[in-house]
């Protein structure tokens, strides 16, 4: 069984105030940075990115499988034609 991921961040962050208090006053700014909530914002944005992809690829297989894009595109070319013609 794998750790909770709160457990990982925690631990995470212990280690990183851990090795940015060992390397002296030169690098602190490591903690204050690593409190920010930058990096969690950015995880938000790459699950939304991850959802709407898995949508996606839920549409395709669904558009693919009830050939609505040929269709579509036979929909479309007819239109062109039409007003061309």
């Amino acid at each position: 069984m794998s750790p909770h991921p709160t457990f990982l961040a925690s631990l995470a962050t212990v280690a990183a105030v851990v090795t940015a208090l060992a390397v002296g006053p030169s690098r602190r700014w490591t903690f204050d940075r690593l409190r920010t909530d930058r990096g969690q914002t950015t995880a938000e944005y790459a699950l939304v990115i991850l959802g709407a992809a898995a949508i996606a690829v839920l549409i395709l297989s669904w558009a693919t499988d009830t050939n609505v894009i040929g269709k579509l595109f036979d929909f479309v070319i007819g239109k062109v034609i039409g007003r061309a013609g």
